[in-house]
């Protein structure tokens, strides 16, 4: 145990938050399981990010049901465009904003303060430059998809939604480099307001756009493109207004573009990482349609991927304290307390997987009505549960594990890692099993567990055996140290 001095000394402070604890016997337990005082903080950390996650997430989502209430082709076209926008935009710009995690969150702990304004403007400018190739991809959906097999009527549908879509793009990745900016420096509490203000206001605004303007299935995505826009300007009025980014941003710089260089060396291979996973469970979505009785199959391994993307949310809270925690320490040059902040939170990935395990054993049977109202469906989902529960398991251990690469710049092997394991072991044990064994939508989950079980172990052993450093120093040109 590190005592008090010490911590005071070395620590860098993931919220500013004083806690003192017991000196009884459970307290003494308790601090011998993990460190009170750590946990805490990184609680208190994830709680917002969990909500602003799930708050954004739930802005397109709102689109496609208001969409899906106008007819079932709509809502088939809008389901498809959603799913389209997710695999080729919303999880790359997630990913690209990764580099954030390393380039702010360890300039912030090293106290480089003015380089987190340079390297969100960077960030910014390789969003947007992709946000234009991702655009004219968009363009050319219905042609695509029907190259994909899809119906051409549902994928004329799916195109249009697309195309009142694309603003939304510039949108989404600027509004995740913000996210980061503020994440890497702590600032979370705000992010809840600033994310659920959007949520209320499009709710109105999908109203209106769809059922009292002449837009009707157009406003739905008009209304998910406004509504990120108007994220975009309450977060930029915050940084701009709030004495608090004083030092670290200091307004719109040429500077900036000295460091997209820079930026793309940790982006794509943080974007990789991000999209070859969720390009993972869309292709077990895809299997699932091949299958004898497809309909069935595909709403099940629907069902389940769902399932596994919702408790994501929960480990993307702590994903995000383990990844800030984790770069501040390393900025700081406090490597020791980088391994302990992620110790901690591995402890609470498993407490927190164990909880979401529960609910769902317990509740599954209601959970799965949620999705459908075929028994058949629900009994069959209850034979899935015990093998998503694994899943949850190793997909809570890994979401936290790829945030401590993000934090330590690991991003490189994280990519080859997700490239391998899941690829390489997880989707050939999938077809396997589910085609050359007739285990179906089970072998397909099975598939997907060996995948993420060789994925977390392969980014332990890289956490536990690859040496923790800052990222290197170079002067700028007034002789200052910063981070390339």
């Amino acid at each position: 145990m590190r005592t008090k001095t010490e911590r005071a000394i070395t620590a860098t402070p993931l919220l500013a938050a004083e806690g003192g604890g017991g000196d009884g016997g459970g307290a003494r337990w308790l601090a011998k399981v993990v460190d009170v005082k750590e946990a805490k903080d990184q609680i208190l950390f994830s709680l917002p990010m969990i909500l602003t996650n799930v708050f954004y997430y739930l802005i397109p989502i709102t689109s496609v049901m208001f969409a899906g209430h106008i007819g079932q082709l709509q809502l088939a076209g809008s389901t498809l465009a959603n799913s389209w926008a997710t695999v080729t935009c919303f999880a790359f710009m997630i990913g690209l904003s990764g580099a954030l995690e390393t380039l702010c969150g360890q300039g912030f702990g090293a106290k480089l303060y003015e380089m987190l304004g340079i390297y969100l403007q960077a960030s910014c400018i390789v969003s947007i430059f992709f946000s234009i190739l991702i655009s004219i991809l968009w363009w050319f959906t219905e042609p695509i998809l029907i190259f994909l097999y899809q119906s051409p009527e549902i994928s004329r549908e799916a195109a249009v939604y697309m195309r009142f879509l694309i603003p939304g793009i510039f949108a989404y990745g600027i509004l995740q480099n913000i996210l980061r900016f503020l994440q890497t420096q702590s600032v979370v509490l705000p992010l809840i307001v600033f994310s659920l203000v959007p949520l209320i206001l499009h709710c109105g605004l999908s109203y209106w756009f769809v059922y009292c303007t002449s837009l009707g299935y157009k406003g739905a995505p008009l209304a998910t493109s406004m509504s990120f826009w108007l994220s975009v300007l309450i977060m930029l009025m915050y940084v701009s207004c709030a004495k608090k980014f004083e030092h670290t941003w200091r307004g719109l710089s040429k500077e900036s573009f000295c460091y997209v260089l820079a930026n793309l060396k940790l982006a794509l291979p943080s974007a990789a990482m991000v999209c070859l996973e969720y390009w993972a469970f869309e292709i077990l979505v895809f299997l699932a349609g091949v299958m004898p009785n497809s309909e069935a199959t595909t709403s099940l391994i629907a069902i389940c991927v769902n399932t596994e993307a919702i408790a994501y949310m929960f480990a993307y809270g702590l994903s995000a304290a383990g990844s800030t925690r984790v770069s501040n320490e390393l900025g700081a040059g406090n490597a020791n307390e980088a391994k302990h902040a992620m110790r901690v939170t591995l402890k609470l990935s498993v407490l927190l997987a164990s909880l979401v395990i529960l609910g769902l054993a317990l509740g599954h049977n209601i959970w799965a009505g949620f999705f459908s109202g075929s028994t058949f469906i629900i009994k069959a989902y209850a034979t899935m549960t015990p093998l998503v529960c694994i899943s949850i398991f190793f997909d809570f251990i890994q979401g936290v594990l790829s945030g401590v690469c993000r934090g330590c710049g690991f991003q490189h092997l994280a990519m080859f890692i997700n490239l391998g394991t899941f690829y390489l072991i997880g989707m050939p044990i999938a077809c396997l099993l589910a085609f050359q064994f007739d285990f179906n939508v089970k072998g397909l989950w099975i598939g997907l567990i060996c995948g993420l079980f060789a994925q977390s172990s392969s980014l332990y052993l890289i956490t536990r055996l690859k040496k923790w450093t800052t990222l290197e120093l170079s002067p700028d040109n007034n002789g200052n140290a910063v981070l390339v």
